[in-house]
């Protein structure tokens, strides 16, 4: 897989684990959890070839706070997780924030509450865009729609990570991660550790010594201005990241919105609707945060409501969609929980909003 112009067939989880690795990633650190643990069996052996650090950790915590000083020390870095280690991972992003650290996360999202259970779902939604640990920031969320994209996304991950200095999240599902597709890798990138003025390494006799440290305290008494920094990072990546597809929403009567794999139903549900006359239209999210606000900019004055398309039990989209609308259209859900949703129903819910029969639905009904 040297050759950028080889193709294979890889699960998603083993291509964003490869992704990892030909983006200069040498240092990875997390706990096993389905339905992400094939990154830690593909990493485990993958790693140490190209001569980089592998370490099963303890716990989640573990995984999060061994990155921190990786990536303090100028490294590429990653840890995956899923279910109740993504909630473990929350205070360890909120510190790589802190510390302006760049770092890269994954969160394969499964069904449920406390434990859950393995089963896809895209149920992360509102604590990858509204968690991230305690404080006041924004964490850039990626969400692919397939193993291509998941490649994809790990490299411009790493760059936007570096970019800001920042830590970036991959928010996938069981379902991506899971299935087998084929994927092409981009060119090998091999990572500078020593490329960052900032990064810790230790320093010689003499020398001033550099420190990481929490921005929003006094450092030697002086004051680092958080509220400034932070401001102006949070606004220019609001401005400059959100990223999305639209498809055929020129002169849509429904649009749809999804993401992730509920998005790739939708693409067929707007063919097939199409084909028998109905104009269906989907804005695709690429970001969950920034949330790309300026899609909803593009909507014309056929548009007679939005429908949410998403597995979850309530509408997890909603908030988002309805701001970003400024709330000028009626939102309607399709909410499959636990089932990849189908794209005949997608295409009957749109009917029925057009004639008047359908009801706005943003909690999941069996």
């Amino acid at each position: 897989m040297n050759n950028k112009n080889d193709s294979v067939i890889m699960k998603g989880n083993e291509a964003l684990a490869e992704a990892a690795i030909h983006a200069g990633c040498r240092f990875y650190s997390g706990y096993p959890i389905t339905p992400q643990t094939e990154v830690l069996e593909y990493l485990s052996w993958r790693m140490p070839e190209v001569g980089g650090e592998f370490i099963q950790t303890e716990d989640e915590l573990a995984g999060i706070n061994m990155i921190y000083g990786a990536s303090a020390a100028g490294e590429r870095v990653l840890t995956t997780s899923a279910g109740p280690g993504f909630s473990l991972l929350q205070e360890g992003i909120s510190y790589l924030c802190a510390a302006d650290l760049p770092a890269v996360i994954v969160d394969v999202a499964r069904l449920g509450n406390g434990l859950g259970d393995i089963f896809q779902s895209q149920s992360d939604y509102e604590l990858a865009t509204r968690g991230n640990g305690h404080g006041d920031t924004i964490v850039i969320t990626l969400t692919p729609a397939s193993v291509q994209e998941t490649v994809d996304f790990v490299y411009l991950a790493y760059e936007l990570s570096e970019k800001y200095r920042h830590p970036v999240l991959i928010l996938s599902d069981a379902a991506i991660g899971q299935m087998m597709e084929g994927v092409t890798f981009p060119e090998a990138f091999k990572h500078d550790i020593d490329k960052f003025e900032w990064s810790v390494k230790g320093h010689k006799q003499g020398t001033a010594a550099k420190k990481i440290t929490n921005v929003s305290y006094f450092c030697e008494g002086e004051y680092y201005g958080y509220e400034d920094i932070y401001a102006k990072k949070i606004k220019e990546i609001t401005e400059n990241e959100q990223r999305w597809e639209s498809i055929n929403i020129e002169d849509a009567e429904i649009i749809t919105v999804s993401y992730g794999i509920s998005s790739r139903v939708c693409k067929e549900a707007v063919q097939n609707a199409r084909a028998k006359g109905i104009k269906l239209g989907l804005i695709r999210l690429k970001t969950a945060t920034p949330f790309p606000a300026k899609a909803f900019e593009e909507i014309p004055k056929s548009c007679k409501a939005l429908l949410l398309v998403e597995m979850s039990i309530s509408a997890q989209l909603k908030s988002d969609v309805i701001v970003s609308s400024k709330g000028k259209l009626p939102v309607f859900a399709y909410l499959s929980s636990v089932d990849v949703p189908e794209s005949e129903r997608v295409i009957e819910i749109a009917k029925g909003i057009l004639n008047g029969k359908a009801k706005e639905v943003l909690i999941y009904e069996p």
